[in-house]
């Protein structure tokens, strides 16, 4: 019997629906369960709703410990919920250092100071079943009125707009680990690019809860597989259709130029740094506004529309990246 072996990234969308199925739904304290596309889960514990979200980072250098306070201060404030408290495991390579360990922390700490996150826990270990360092965080948040967006909250009539551009992840990890395929980058554009991580940075905690106040319905956190793959994310937990206008997209020019020197696809590039929320017809312009007005880079680039599936607006389907294109280029 052929048993396929699975490509480096997030599992295929098919697979990990039927890895969930079986999964009890039906517990009368879980507000929102493990769903594709969705960003965190949600827990009524009697007088509010705990946020909770998971996530790993695998990239090496002193950073990984601050990347892995935002990407999941991320998915907890894309339910419009503040994040609170944060648990974190570090599984470290053998031959890691004091002082690598300690510029990891230090860039944890900097990280939770900055969005006022309380460190409540974790685990370190140093194993030989890393080769490089991997963190796993764990954030908290907690709603008292018990109110939460969700991914699969876009209707129909629905504006999607993008907050932020993208690929700002995408930039600085190439810059990063693929520094020595750059050569032909001027300059600007690498220090930039690897720069991208603080300036113009992946948190999207400030805009997202921001958006939250103005009225919107649904928020998604673009990661692996890029725009597309957060775009189709959207779609598929709401049941809707999504036409999507190309040439209203917020592309980060740095990402765009390490991704047309690696022959790389933007729309499938790592894209944390963005956020993608939906707003009805009805407040749309004024929430824009107000996002603009609050010196926040903000375009409606999508509208929901009856049926299924990813469109430009000329037809064309969105091509889904199930493999983000980062995952690609790391494994040639």
């Amino acid at each position: 019997m052929n048993d396929p072996v699975l490509p480096s990234g997030k599992l295929p969308t098919a697979l990990l629906c039927r890895l969930l199925a079986p999964f009890n739904r039906d517990a009368p304290e879980l507000l929102l369960p493990p769903s594709v596309g969705e960003d965190a889960g949600v827990i009524d514990i009697g007088g509010g709703a705990l946020v909770v979200a998971t996530d790993p980072i695998t990239l090496t250098g002193r950073e990984i410990g601050g990347h892995a306070v935002l990407i999941n201060a991320n998915d907890v404030a894309v339910l419009g919920v503040r994040p609170r408290w944060f648990l974190a495991v570090f599984l470290l390579p053998v031959g890691t250092t004091e002082s690598e360990v300690s510029g990891m922390f230090e860039s944890m700490r900097e990280a939770l100071e900055k969005l006022d996150i309380v460190l409540v826990g974790g685990h370190t270990e140093v194993t030989p079943a890393v080769v490089q360092p991997v963190v796993t965080g764990q954030m908290l948040g907690f709603q008292k009125e018990g109110h939460f967006l969700k991914t699969g909250g876009v209707e129909v009539g629905d504006a999607i707009v993008q907050i932020g551009s993208a690929p700002i992840e995408g930039a600085a990890v190439l810059a990063h680990e693929l520094a020595d395929k750059l050569i032909d980058i001027p300059a600007d554009t690498l220090r930039m690019a690897r720069d991208a991580i603080r300036d113009p940075g992946i948190s999207v905690v400030d805009p997202a809860l921001r958006a939250a106040t103005l009225g919107a319905t649904a928020m998604h956190d673009p990661t692996e597989g890029g725009l597309s793959a957060g775009l189709h994310e959207m779609a598929e937990a709401s049941q809707v259709a999504l036409q999507v206008d190309g040439d209203a997209v917020l592309w980060f020019a740095p990402g765009i130029a390490l991704c047309e020197a690696l022959h790389a696809d933007p729309w499938g590039m790592l894209a944390s740094g963005t956020v993608l929320t939906a707003f009805p017809a009805g407040v749309t312009d004024s929430a824009l506004a107000a996002l603009c007005a609050d010196g926040y880079e903000a375009a409606i680039i999508a509208r929901a529309v009856p049926g299924f599936g990813v469109s430009l607006v000329n037809g064309e389907p969105l091509p889904r990246y199930e493999q983000d294109e980062m995952s690609r280029l790391l494994a040639i």
